[in-house]
């Protein structure tokens, strides 16, 4: 176009505050788009959550309260760090912590967690992760403790170094000794309790951390850990805290969690530049927490029990049929059924039971037990659902009766 053609065609236009007017006037002309059903669109099976917060499962669904604050939050612009510093002092204060910050789920916690206690805050180490050369290095847990979840550690380039007893952990401490890590829900099994791993800890001038991934409720939990010394807690907001599910909470001293920051996104450079979190799932996992505390824990629980022995009682009207309710002492400490049932008289394995489940209307899941028996849980059903599993357990196992 000519220059001449330009000019006459912008004389034709509105000034900018009628423009701005036109188009906002535009857009609410514009009628909303009908809601669509995504899974039903891409034919995706949706089920009744009899499991848990298993992360293959989605972990939990999000309340009203977290939705709505995730929503609202993606109306506006912010400056991350803000929303971080910010919603990362309401954290702290509820769970007794001096600092906090909002991670991209437990892993990316500890992961964060890790090299900051490295780094501390020089920017040059923060690049050199995770190559350690001239840095502390090693990371001391019990061998109890040694499981999968020590690759988040490891992501950061430390080498673990596994010990049973505190004369083999005192034996192992030497000058690449970063951390001491401490498995919560590995506790039982371990021959050093929290409060003397804590202790060896501040002997040493060693920071602690302690992964409660999956270990609220109870609700005490929260703060638990942070009153009892621990340098640094991470956990799941997917989970019992019913927060977005690619969320998690850092807590503990404020100077590592200061160089944990630095180590993450909006800062590049560094080895969590990838473990992003949106400022709605800050916002969102804010909401959770604060939502969570504010239950009536006991009233909840009284719930979960009820819903249990309704399903409990359908499935015991077989017979054939045991039933048992424990509460696992620690991570998804929820009343949980074993249903369990003669195979001389119930023709069907647990796996085909579970398949029978998955494939009726409406999909339910639950987990393998013992041979011959099924799990589940009930604190991630909706209202009345209890109803519907213990129908269909029911039914399954009436079918399978000789």
């Amino acid at each position: 176009m000519k220059r001449r053609d330009v000019i006459k065609g912008l004389a034709i236009l509105p000034v900018a505050g009628a423009a701005f007017g036109t188009s906002s006037t535009l857009e609410t002309m514009i009628p909303a788009p009908a809601k669509r059903d995504l899974f039903k669109e891409l034919g995706l099976r949706t089920f009744i959550n009899a499991a848990g917060t298993y992360t293959f499962m989605t972990g939990s669904k999000m309340p009203q309260e977290v939705i709505d604050a995730i929503v609202a939050s993606s109306k506006e612009f912010v400056l991350l760090d803000d929303v971080q510093d910010k919603v990362g002092e309401k954290i702290a204060a509820i769970c007794h912590a001096e600092a906090a910050t909002v991670t991209a789920g437990c892993w990316s916690a500890m992961v964060l967690g890790t090299a900051g206690v490295i780094t501390g805050k020089d920017q040059k180490k923060i690049a050199q992760l995770p190559h350690l050369e001239g840095l502390k290095s090693e990371v001391i847990t019990q061998t109890s403790h040694n499981v999968g979840y020590v690759h988040a550690l490891k992501n950061t380039g430390v080498t673990i170094v596994p010990v049973e007893t505190v004369d083999e952990l005192e034996k192992a401490i030497n000058e690449k000794t970063a951390m001491l890590w401490f498995l919560n829900y590995a506790a039982p099994a371990g021959k050093i309790q929290h409060e003397e791993w804590v202790a060896l800890g501040k002997k040493h001038n060693i920071p602690t951390m302690n992964d409660i991934a999956a270990d609220v409720p109870p609700v005490e939990n929260l703060w638990r850990y942070n009153d009892m010394g621990f340098d640094l807690v991470c956990i799941s907001g997917g989970k019992g805290l019913r927060g977005p599910q690619s969320a998690g909470i850092l807590m503990g001293r404020k100077d590592l969690i200061e160089a944990a920051r630095l180590n993450a996104p909006p800062r590049g450079g560094n080895i969590g530049r990838g473990m992003k979190v949106n400022k709605e799932e800050v916002f969102g996992m804010y909401a959770a927490l604060e939502r969570y505390i504010n239950i009536d824990h006991d009233k909840e629980w009284k719930i979960w029990e009820e819903r249990v022995a309704l399903i409990e009682n359908a499935a015991k009207k077989v017979n054939g049929v045991t039933t048992t309710v424990s509460v696992p002492p620690i991570a998804n400490h929820t009343p949980t059924l074993n249903i369990e049932w003669d195979v001389n008289r119930i023709k069907v394995t647990r796996e085909e039971f579970q398949q029978r489940l998955r494939n009726g209307n409406p999909s339910i899941e639950v987990v393998a037990g013992r041979e011959n028996s099924i799990n589940l849980t009930v604190f991630m059903l909706e209202p009345r659902q209890e109803r519907i599993v213990a129908s269909r357990i029911y039914e399954e196992l009436r079918k399978a009766s000789v």
